[in-house]
């Protein structure tokens, strides 16, 4: 059987995020750390060993995102320890247009600046996890800069809704978009496929200016599901390497997969020299948010086509909620590429 390098940081699951909001409604956060638990247990099923990432150079991420960005997530949980009635996680309660705006100095405005929902509370391991979910991407990055035709990156938190400046919708640190420039060191163009149920608005914002990196993201459309303001078909970026397929909600295997032949035409196109693909678990039937009817045999259908590619792929984990299906989701996909000619 093929084998395919998988990676995973245990310290990530110090990240607990508590608080969560929807539609004015306290709850618990959604991204817990149970789901490494059970992506963990996935990779099980197939037989495949993970590996602890090193510590290693993170130059791609101080590419990716800004310095101002990256100090605020370094210092702002101590920070926010020291304002008045305090909480015990950094949960904006402002958030700024910006366009026209000025940077505060304050810890409150602050955090308003730099945390675009309430989705992403950020408590006192989570920097240090975010870090370690970098070097998790990067390390697949590496085994396939390496010659490896694939290799699964098992990161938390995720990614894909952080910006260069902004953590979002449970993300802070952009792993496929760090990946991706991590991948530019060895090739011309890269590409990054994005099969979350939710747009993957931070990283075509990352690259949206840029030709070498093309985006592509098949998503439930976002005209009534997170993250609402991108995602949408008319977003083509400015160098024409953006290419959005919403879906309409509740799209079942036939028209996903539809999509996704369509977004590898295009990465074929574009002709990088290597894949980012973010593997988001959450279109599943059966997942919490339940914004697309992906089977579980879905899952492994898509791997086999993007394997098809026959590109360098780093596969990085986006979404996937808690459900009795997750470890089973996983396991699927890794099996279906590793069983595709």
């Amino acid at each position: 059987m093929e084998t395919l390098p998988c990676f995973y940081a245990p310290d990530t699951a110090a990240h607990d995020p508590q608080f969560w909001m929807l539609r004015g409604v306290p709850m618990a956060n959604k991204e817990t750390a149970e789901r490494a638990d059970r992506l963990l247990a996935g990779i099980a099923q197939v037989g495949l060993t993970v590996t602890d990432p090193p510590v290693t150079d993170r130059a791609p991420m101080h590419a990716v995102h800004t310095a101002r960005y990256l100090a605020f997530l370094e210092t702002a949980w101590e920070e926010w320890q020291t304002a008045p009635g305090a909480g015990a996680e950094v949960v904006a309660n402002l958030h700024p247009q910006k366009a026209h705006q000025t940077y505060p100095s304050g810890i409150t405005g602050r955090a308003g600046w730099h945390m675009a929902d309430t989705g992403c509370p950020l408590g006192r391991d989570t920097y240090r996890a975010a870090l370690r979910g970098v070097d998790t991407a990067l390390a697949a990055a590496a085994a396939a800069a390496a010659g490896a035709r694939a290799a699964y990156a098992l990161c938390r938190p995720p990614g894909h809704h952080a910006d260069a400046d902004t953590a979002a919708g449970h993300c802070f640190l952009n792993n496929s978009a760090i990946a991706a420039q991590a991948l530019r060191a060895h090739h011309n163009r890269v590409a990054v496929l994005d099969i979350d149920v939710h747009h993957g608005n931070g990283t075509q914002e990352i690259f949206y200016d840029r030709a070498d990196v093309l985006t592509v993201s098949v998503h439930a459309d976002p005209d009534a599901f997170y993250p609402f303001y991108l995602g949408h078909a008319h977003e083509v970026g400015a160098a024409g390497t953006n290419l959005n397929l919403p879906l309409p909600l509740r799209s079942g295997d036939d028209i996903w997969l539809t999509a996704l032949d369509r977004a590898l035409e295009r990465i074929a196109d574009f002709a990088p020299g290597a894949l980012v693909l973010a593997l988001g678990l959450d279109a599943h039937e059966r997942d919490p948010f339940r914004g697309l009817q992906v089977t579980t045999p879905g899952f492994a259908r898509a791997a086999a086509r993007i394997k098809a590619a026959g590109l360098p792929t780093v596969i990085v984990q986006e979404g996937g909620y808690l459900s009795e299906d997750l470890t089973h989701n996983l396991a699927a996909t890794l099996r279906g590429w590793i069983e595709a000619p």
